[in-house]
């Protein structure tokens, strides 16, 4: 499936502070990047975040025994934020922000684009009924 998802990841974009945004595969390839964000940027930032959250979930059991189950990773720079959270079956959204971006937007924003992303991707189950409804 070759669909251009850049519209979903520009909704991310409408909050105050958002500057990029990449959907990246588990295994560090982009799958999607967001317009403002050459290709050879967000290819290099893709496989990064592949590595974060690979380690990330390497430390999740840091939290606690049972209580190890990643759901997202926030990094914090002097000039800005990086938001990181599952988005799908070996799919990964990043987002990076300014300092004075509202989190709570963020987050929120980013789940609504998982679940976007999630329908926009899916494909609809077949059924063994012809288009009259009768059974083939």
């Amino acid at each position: 499936m070759n669909t251009d998802l850049s519209w979903v990841l520009n909704d991310v974009l409408e909050v105050r502070g958002a500057r990029h945004a990449v959907l990246v595969s588990g295994d560090g390839l982009l799958l999607q990047r967001s317009d403002d964000i050459s290709r050879d940027d967000a290819e290099t930032n893709a496989a990064a975040m592949s590595s974060m959250q690979s380690l990330s979930r390497a430390v999740a059991g840091f939290v606690g025994a049972g209580h190890g189950i990643w759901k997202q990773t926030l990094l914090e720079y002097d000039g800005g934020w990086i938001f990181l959270i599952a988005a799908g079956q070996g799919a990964y959204l990043a987002v990076s922000a300014a300092l004075d971006v509202d989190m709570e937007a963020m987050s929120f924003r980013m789940q609504k684009t998982v679940t976007a992303l999630s329908k926009a991707m899916s494909v609809a189950p077949r059924s063994d009924r012809s288009d009259n409804g009768v059974g083939a």
